[in-house]
């Protein structure tokens, strides 16, 4: 019997693990659930802080490095690259197998440059380039700094998995900064065929927000119709992106790219992990199966969806439903634009911070390490 990772392709769905380690690598675990229908991974500066801060997995190698005088970034970028290669190689198979769709592995442009385009488009072209696999995808958030380095990075041929996309708005600048790197490469080479994208839509913390909004309501008024609204608009608003993206990839500009080998940015569900213990522990997966999609889970929420997932398209229904959802919000003064432009301008801080604490930790580690 299939497993339901297996279903949700056979549907049209990937799921990639939202988590990188060494002992997921080293320990056969990752293989397994390779086995099981597990299509890619993604990695942020949180998940190595929280891989090497939490364990003695890369004590050695710091060490090592430390003596060999690196510096705390030295030893970083050694250790990062090292893990993506890793899980690169381990995803060779699904690669090839599914003819480039998947098997990709994701690594993040350091964060402290988000506010620098040619710095980090400098940094993107430099990590594709010491990754040195064709399965390694380079992070790049959505933002007015980040849509000139996605054109860029597209430009050149390099995958491409833009992140901390929120709202419709930014979902529709990523897709037209794919369209110019594409149009761009079509001028340099004649098969568009080897250069993959995802668009990666964050999930829950659209609901933590608004959710929050609504109890204060719910408290002042008591009224039940407004309790009928928690939990619905971060799914409407991806029901919503979803629908846009059917429209940019069946329009004619695209076909024509089409025509030359493009492939379609599929959208990518991130941060997809239920923050509310009264909803489901997979809310954010049932209510996301949608073909040509990508779902990226952390590691309880995938073996929580491998225990008790059950695959169904959940876009069945028309999209009208997903916007009289959000101007019913509105009218109550909850406008998820706003919502959308505010976890975007957080969101930016806090992956400097965790790649800020990375370095701390680095560096922590490091000099314990030399002291023994």
């Amino acid at each position: 019997m299939s497993s339901p990772l297996e279903q949700l392709s056979s549907l049209g769905q990937s799921v990639w693990l939202d988590y990188i380690s060494r002992s997921l690598l080293d320990q056969g675990k990752l293989k397994s659930l390779i086995g099981l229908g597990l299509c890619g991974m993604t990695s942020n500066p949180s998940i190595f802080n929280q891989s090497i801060s939490q364990s003695h997995d890369y004590d050695e190698k710091i060490i090592q490095l430390k003596h060999q005088g690196k510096s705390t970034f030295e030893i970083y970028d050694e250790l990062t690259i090292k893990d993506i290669q890793d899980a690169a190689d381990a995803f060779k198979n699904v690669y090839e197998k599914t003819q480039k769709l998947d098997g990709y592995v994701s690594l993040e442009i350091n964060p402290l440059l988000a506010n620098k385009i040619k710095e980090q488009t400098d940094e993107g072209v430099r990590l594709f380039k010491k990754v040195k696999r064709p399965n390694v995808m380079i992070k790049v958030p959505s933002t007015p700094e980040g849509f000139p380095v996605i054109e860029e990075l597209i430009s050149q041929g390099i995958n491409v998995n833009v992140t901390l996309i929120f709202s419709l708005k930014q979902y529709e600048k990523t897709a037209e900064a794919y369209f110019k790197g594409l149009n761009r490469l079509a001028k340099e080479k004649s098969d568009l065929s080897h250069v993959r994208s995802v668009a990666s839509v964050f999930v829950s913390r659209v609901d933590t927000v608004i959710d929050k909004t609504l109890d204060e309501k719910i408290a002042q008024t008591n009224d039940a119709k407004l309790k009928t609204l928690l939990g619905k608009a971060a799914v409407a608003n991806c029901r919503i992106i979803y629908d846009r993206w059917e429209q940019l990839f069946n329009n004619t500009d695209f076909k024509n790219l089409e025509k030359k080998g493009a492939n379609v940015q599929r959208v990518l569900w991130g941060s997809t992990s239920t923050k509310n213990p009264n909803y489901p522990d997979i809310k954010y997966v049932t209510e996301l199966i949608a073909p040509s999609t990508v779902n990226t889970l952390p590691e309880n929420t995938l073996m929580a969806f491998l225990d008790h997932g059950k695959v169904k398209n959940a876009f069945v229904d028309q999209v009208d439903q997903s916007q009289a959802t959000l101007t019913s919000l509105k009218n109550l003064g909850i406008d998820v634009n706003d919502v959308c432009a505010q976890l975007l301008d957080s969101g930016v801080v806090a992956f400097s911070e965790a790649f800020e604490s990375l370095l701390k930790s680095i560096e922590k580690k490091a000099h314990a390490l030399s002291q023994i």
